[in-house]
């Protein structure tokens, strides 16, 4: 490993023979590997595991949250060449060479995530190829990292997906647009699992063509890249606000917050794990949630927007959600669909499709917060 600053932290490979250079963070996850990896939210970044032992019950096939591996590269400090799990098909250096991705063990992961913590995140390319600290300057100095990856890490084109819930499941009968800027599996499971038809749309699809699909409500789901750079997804954003129910997930809600007037910021190391401490304002209570995110919404720029803040992050008083007061519009920054809760989150789902019912019954507020319970 080589990082923008000049140090080199050497190890043993493992995965793919291959050289990577991508935005160096690091996630305290004790599990969840296999879903980390294939995010959409993680693509060009380079993950340091704090916990010091990953892939102890292999890789199975049911636990992707995308067809491959997202992110660009994996540090830990060990692996597990022979684990035990029943559902393992492969190891995880099997499965990172499978998608040429490399990974380097026997490194001091918790020192990096020190350093990552009072320094930033930063550029690091990872490599195990065996090049030179020359070579591996020289790339990554020549080397631009992309900032607008949920550009092209959903859907070509407009897919449908219908619910899978029984009759008198809460989201029977309800279509459920999603500007797809790389919303994960899980989360189109528990949309489909409470009955709801999805139809899944490019980024670049218009307010005007949402409109025209008739739907019921609207997701902005979590993805890559910087909020700022998904200017298509913030103007039709900007259109739907009060024409429709929505929520937003992750970078939804950061492309929400723009789209309402807001801003947003770049945080030092992000919030990347499934052990932060949040509190719901309204109700007056806290839970543990998973995350996965660089930046935050800057609750000053709230102040004149309409938009209340609802959720906090209980470790750095960041916004973890916020809502209009008079519309049925809602959003989070946490991972409603992780589940280290279990459930403690999973009533976002089910607000957002009391909203969408309420305003399809002719009720244009919906989404009474009795729905949370």
């Amino acid at each position: 490993m080589y990082l923008e600053d000049g140090q080199a932290y050497k190890g043993k490979g493992f995965g793919a023979a291959a050289t990577k250079v991508g935005e160096l963070i690091f996630n305290t996850a004790m599990i969840g590997y296999q879903e980390l990896l294939t995010d959409p939210a993680v693509k060009g970044q380079i993950i340091n595991m704090t916990y010091p032992l990953i892939g102890n019950y292999g890789i199975s096939d049911i636990d992707n949250e995308s067809e491959h591996i997202q992110a660009f590269g994996l540090v830990t400090h060990d692996i597990t060449f022979r684990p035990s799990g029943r559902h393992g098909i492969m190891n995880i250096s099997e499965w990172l060479r499978y998608h040429s991705i490399p990974g380097v063990y026997n490194v001091d992961t918790r020192a990096i995530a020190k350093k990552i913590r009072s320094e930033g995140i930063m550029k690091c390319l990872i490599s195990t190829e065996g090049i030179s600290k020359d070579n591996a300057r020289e790339l990554i100095e020549n080397t631009a990292l992309r900032t607008d990856y949920m550009r092209d890490a959903g859907v070509r084109q407009l897919t449908a997906l219908p619910g899978l819930a029984a009759e008198g499941a809460p989201g029977r009968g309800l279509k459920i647009a999603v500007i797809d800027f790389g919303v994960k599996q899980s989360v189109l499971r528990e949309l489909r699992g409470r009955g709801c038809d999805l139809l899944l749309c490019p980024y670049g699809v218009t307010a005007e063509e949402i409109l025209g699909m008739n739907a019921d409500g609207l997701l902005l789901p979590d993805g890559p890249g910087d909020p700022a750079e998904c200017k298509l997804g913030i103007e039709a954003t900007s259109y739907l606000i009060g024409r429709l129910p929505i929520l937003g997930i992750g970078l939804g809600h950061l492309v929400f917050a723009l789209a309402a007037g807001g801003s947003v910021y770049k945080l030092r190391y992000g919030h990347h794990g499934a052990n932060h401490g949040v509190i719901d304002l309204d109700a007056g209570k806290s839970f543990i949630a998973s995350q996965g995110h660089n930046y935050a919404v800057d609750a000053e720029s709230l102040r004149d927007s309409g938009l209340a803040v609802t959720h906090v992050n209980l470790n750095d008083g960041t916004v973890e959600g916020m809502r209009y007061m008079n519309l049925p519009v809602f959003s989070v920054q946490f991972n409603p669909e992780g589940s280290p809760g279990p459930n403690d989150t999973k009533w976002v789902f089910d607000r957002f499709l009391q909203m969408a019912l309420d305003m399809k019954s002719g009720n244009r507020m919906g989404g009474n917060r009795d729905a949370k319970a």
